[in-house]
């Protein structure tokens, strides 16, 4: 299932996972399974990534409906 949105929202802003490794202080490896949703961000860094990009927290997810 994919959770999140990070990849898609990274490629809408022309920004990279790299990019955002580095923004955030994280391995870029991390940050490549957050894009594949093979491990999921913490809220914490999910919020902390909305603020980076501007957007609001909620775009970085999938909804369940």
């Amino acid at each position: 299932m994919k959770i999140n949105r990070l990849k898609i929202v990274l490629v809408e802003q022309s920004k990279t996972s790299k990019w955002l490794a580095k923004e955030l202080g994280k391995s870029e490896s991390t940050v490549s399974r957050w894009c594949t949703n093979e491990i999921q961000p913490s809220v914490e860094t999910l919020a902390e990534i909305a603020e980076l990009l501007k957007i609001d927290v909620r775009e970085l997810l999938n909804s369940t409906k």
